[in-house]
């Protein structure tokens, strides 16, 4: 099972995909020009100065916590193309209310699950791998490792697309082959067949990162 550092590296970048409430304000930050190695570089970067010796401030104070992740990751997200990734099928099946509804609720259980994980962060923990691949208009995959305490190193790898101004937004973390919207996808589908997507969203906006908890639990179970 990967260990919660790379975990909360990782879900740190993916956990803002269904935040598309704070995208606007956090647009404003946005980095722009950028190759999306430059991005993944830059936000590594950005972390290690918000986290380097501010980690007991860090866990003391959980809101700053939760800011330094909205400031560092957010802007650089295609939130809206992420977030209906995450619903799949039951995107077009929901309201835009629903949508709304679920994509801030989703995003604080996430962002509240994997947070603390990020106190451990150091720079030189994520090694953002050359790019040896061709950049094309529409989509790329930028690759990292995660260094953890015990010298190994996991695989974390992100995918990316052009926004509609012309600007690489990440949209997807994979970590050691394992897609982040896709198995979030497949939790949340198997959870709206249970309870429906109504009861879903109460339950993440109610429980928060407990909710998202026995989701997990709940998917996994039927593989033990």
């Amino acid at each position: 099972m990967l260990r919660s550092l790379a975990i909360a590296t990782a879900i740190a970048f993916g956990s803002v995909i269904a935040a598309p409430a704070f995208a606007q304000a956090a647009a404003q930050g946005a980095t722009t020009g950028q190759t999306p190695v430059q991005i993944v570089q830059s936000i590594s970067d950005q972390l290690g100065k918000a986290i380097e010796g501010h980690q007991q401030e860090l866990k003391n104070n959980h809101d700053k916590l939760i800011g330094v992740i909205d400031s560092v990751f957010l802007p650089n997200f295609d939130i809206d193309y992420a977030s209906i990734l995450v619903l799949g099928q039951h995107a077009r099946e929901a309201t835009p209310e629903q949508r709304s509804r679920f994509a801030k609720a989703f995003y604080n259980s996430i962002t509240h699950r994997y947070a603390e994980g990020l106190l451990d962060y150091t720079r030189g923990r994520v090694k953002v791998l050359p790019f040896t691949g061709d950049l094309n208009d529409k989509r790329t995959i930028v690759r990292s490792q995660v260094m953890m305490d015990d010298g190994k190193t996991v695989a974390v790898d992100y995918a990316f697309r052009k926004d509609r101004d012309g600007n690489w937004k990440a949209y997807d973390v994979i970590i050691e082959g394992i897609s982040y919207i896709t198995n979030y996808r497949n939790q949340v589908d198997a959870e709206i067949r249970k309870v429906g997507i109504d009861q879903l969203i109460t339950n993440l906006e109610t429980q928060g990162d407990k909710a998202l908890e026995s989701m997990e639990k709940d998917t996994k179970a039927p593989q033990q």
